[in-house]
């Protein structure tokens, strides 16, 4: 056989080897719409099932992060701790808070917009994990004061790890916190909660229940409870 032969040959074999291939992944394609979409079909339902209630703007759950009057003005944050606007509504509320927190209640819950800020789901899962050791609200702190920094890292880990270790936290436990589904889920469901109750962006702001534009300066906001408190 000449040596044109033999590359016709080999150029064949390859052919029919590749038409044979494209066969078989066709046969195995149809075979998984038949068998997977049952399954896809049960792993959804089953995630729909499985996500848990998702509460009012005007409730408050046993695993919402509370600090105030429980009897006062309740105000409801949902923010995004990478969000710079979120970070200047912290500054405001920390400033305005010596002020209200006798007349009002502080709830955040999670709204990070993981499309928009790439370590906002990640700074969520440490502030939760704070929590489940008693300090949400030191982490919640630490997060929105170095925001300007944190939000240029490539990776957080490191840098959120310290924020742990400085509030003398157990870093290895808050490490497994954020892999359970508990955890996991409580950021979706306040997430969930949101959008339902009309949140579209961070952060947003429900006084007693209705969502209010996000005050601008410390006397506004002090004007906003102090209005609230005689309704």
């Amino acid at each position: 056989m000449s040596k044109r032969d033999e590359q016709r040959r080999i150029r064949e074999e390859k052919q029919l080897a590749a038409e044979a291939r494209a066969k078989r992944n066709k046969i195995l394609s149809k075979i998984a719409v038949f068998v997977g979409l049952p399954i896809l079909l049960t792993v959804i339902a089953y995630t729909m099932i499985s996500q848990g209630r998702v509460y009012a703007p005007d409730e408050v759950a046993d695993h919402d992060h509370v600090r105030g009057n429980p009897e006062g003005v309740t105000l409801m944050v949902y923010a995004d701790f990478q969000c710079p606007a979120c970070a200047t509504e912290h500054m405001l509320m920390a400033q305005a808070w010596g002020r209200i927190s006798d007349k009002a209640q502080l709830i955040f819950r999670q709204y990070p917009l993981s499309n928009v800020h790439a370590h906002a789901w990640t700074a969520a899962l440490y502030s939760e994990a704070a929590g489940r050791q008693g300090k949400f609200w030191e982490m919640y702190d630490q997060l929105f004061i170095n925001q300007a920094y944190w939000s240029t890292l490539s990776n957080v880990q490191s840098e959120f790890d310290g924020y742990l270790a400085d509030l003398d936290l157990n870093v290895e436990q808050a490490q497994e916190d954020m892999r359970s589904d508990a955890l996991l889920q409580k950021v979706r469901n306040d997430q969930r909660g949101g959008t339902r109750a009309g949140v579209r962006s961070t952060p947003a702001l429900f006084v007693n229940g209705r969502l209010i534009p996000v005050p601008r300066t410390v006397g506004e906001l002090v004007s906003i409870v102090e209005e609230a408190a005689l309704n």
